[in-house]
């Protein structure tokens, strides 16, 4: 099998099994819920359209944009919904605007609706860099949102809130990443997928509920496998003399 054979098998179970798999959670949850039907028919539209966006994404595609404009301006509705401010305010403040900002920067890199973008890597500098970012935002960001959290936790560190500040500031950076067209982006990427996971998974277990948290569990386990494939495609794409 070659690769191109490979990327679009891949993406063929990627796209199929969250739709598949969304149609059937909603269809469950919405006749079980008895209040918030409406969520769960968003929160299923958004993350389609999310699911979309990261496999185009994957594949260098400036379409990805496109489909990302739907995806956050949803997810960051139902965020505010499950009292997640962090996610709120990034996907609501930050990630609308950069969906404009990635499409005209991949365009300059010379991605269109049939090209690949040309991909690019971080030097070591940068790297030591974006880590302190990383960092010190996470730090800020934990004790920030602590503060903002009325729920009750046993413990020093309160799990939810740690994964709600972990998720933004990785988004934050891989954001920007994806953005310019950076391979990095990827390593942020995975880690997103596996905070929302256990986010989700956390909202879940204090509120049974929140019936649409267990789409972005879906989604999110779905978003966890495309991430891993796009650092292996990107790594292909950002190699030195492959543009």
């Amino acid at each position: 099998m070659t690769e191109k054979q490979f990327n679009k098998a891949f993406n063929a179970f990627v796209l199929v099994g969250m739709a598949v798999v969304t149609v059937l959670v909603t269809a469950v949850k919405f006749r079980s819920a008895e209040e918030g039907q409406w969520l769960l028919v968003i929160s299923a539209l958004g993350a389609l359209a999310g699911v979309l966006s990261t496999v185009l994404s994957a594949n260098g595609r400036i379409l990805t944009f496109l489909f990302g404009f739907i995806d956050v301006s949803i997810y960051g509705a139902m965020c505010l919904a499950g009292a997640r401010y962090g996610n709120a305010a990034l996907h609501l403040l930050y990630f609308l605007p950069m969906q404009l900002v990635g499409f005209f920067q991949w365009k300059k890199r010379g991605a269109d609706r049939d090209d690949e973008v040309k991909a690019r890597r971080l030097d070591s500098r940068q790297r030591r860099l974006f880590s302190a970012l990383f960092l010190l935002g996470l730090l800020i960001s934990y004790f920030v949102l602590e503060a903002m959290d009325k729920t009750e936790a046993a413990g020093v560190v309160k799990w939810l809130v740690l994964m709600d500040a972990f998720s933004m500031m990785c988004n934050l950076l891989g954001q920007y990443l994806l953005s310019t067209a950076y391979m990095e982006q990827w390593f942020f990427w995975i880690g997103v997928n596996v905070a929302s996971v256990a986010m989700w998974v956390l909202t879940l277990r204090q509120d049974p509920s929140s019936a649409y948290a267990v789409i972005y569990i879906v989604k999110y386990s779905f978003y966890f496998i495309n991430s891993l494939n796009g650092l292996r495609i990107w790594l292909r794409l950002s190699r030195p003399g492959q543009n």
